[in-house]
């Protein structure tokens, strides 16, 4: 599965929960995640979507170490198991 594919089945999973998958983008901190994941209860997570067996830059292990240090899920999605788990951890 590409990385394209695993984005299109996030941002759909996300809505038929009631969520926002939103394209995430900061100018100022580079290696953040790719979406920005809103659910209803104000919860808030981080996924970075990889084609299948791609790992994470060195910039984005940073990115994804400090998020969770803050307390934030932060994920590496390669998968549809790896998206399936996600969705079960959010929709609690």
């Amino acid at each position: 599965m590409n990385e394209k594919l695993i984005e299109r089945k996030l941002r759909e999973s996300v809505k038929k929960l009631g969520g926002l998958a939103l394209k995430f983008s900061s100018p100022y901190h580079r290696g953040m995640p790719d979406r920005i994941v809103l659910m209803p209860g104000n919860r808030i997570a981080f996924a970075e979507l990889k084609t299948i067996g791609k790992k994470p830059t060195e910039l984005q292990k940073k990115a994804i170490a400090e998020l969770r240090a803050m307390g934030f899920k932060a994920e590496v999605i390669d998968s549809q198991e790896g998206l399936n788990k996600f969705l079960e951890e959010i929709s609690c």
